[in-house]
């Protein structure tokens, strides 16, 4: 099931449920596959900063090119809008914080970070220590916080998507401003 945000000029973005929700069972990488036209090319990619970071989530959620730890190859056909997702604990945040680095110390000019996207990694908030270093994320790139959600640990999809989602998915549709 695709629900639409609320029309704004630009590509159209999906939200769907979680990775691998698929009826049939069917693992999909290429998130939207199933339900793109075969010539549609994503608008942007999901890359993990670390293992288990939830691209694939997103990707399938925002209707986007999972591409999990690996860099957009946009002479290959990816996408170079790149979502950077991140787990809040302290190895998701220092792998986040090393690849920006490498990020601006390497720019391509086919690749842009639309913004970082941080996915909880328990429910409730981070501890202090984690919080100093997600406030310096957040001061140099455009940063999503999205929160624990249950349903996601499980394979299922919540029945109302929480606002930090739809307003991923509202920014995306219209990234102006971003780095």
């Amino acid at each position: 099931m695709t629900v639409q945000t609320a029309p704004v000029a630009g590509p159209e973005i999906g939200v769907r449920g979680p990775a691998n929700a698929h009826s049939d069972g069917e693992s999909v990488r290429r998130s939207g596959a199933r339900h793109r036209r075969e010539s549609a090319a994503p608008a942007f990619s999901c890359v993990n900063a670390h293992g288990g970071a939830g691209a694939t989530t997103l990707a399938n959620i925002l209707d986007a090119a999972d591409l999990g730890c690996r860099w957009p190859v946009t002479a290959r056909g990816d996408s170079g809008r790149v979502l950077l997702v991140a787990r809040t604990h302290a190895a998701g945040l220092q792998a986040a914080g090393r690849i920006l680095d490498s990020v601006e110390k390497h720019r391509r000019p086919d690749v842009r970070v639309l913004a970082l996207v941080l996915v909880a990694d328990a429910p409730g908030r981070v501890p202090r220590q984690l919080a100093q270093r997600i406030r310096l994320l957040r001061s140099a790139f455009k940063t999503f916080d999205i929160p624990w959600i249950p349903a996601w640990r499980v394979g299922e999809q919540p029945e109302n998507l929480p606002k930090e989602v739809m307003n991923l998915a509202q920014f995306l549709q219209n990234p102006l401003g971003t780095r």
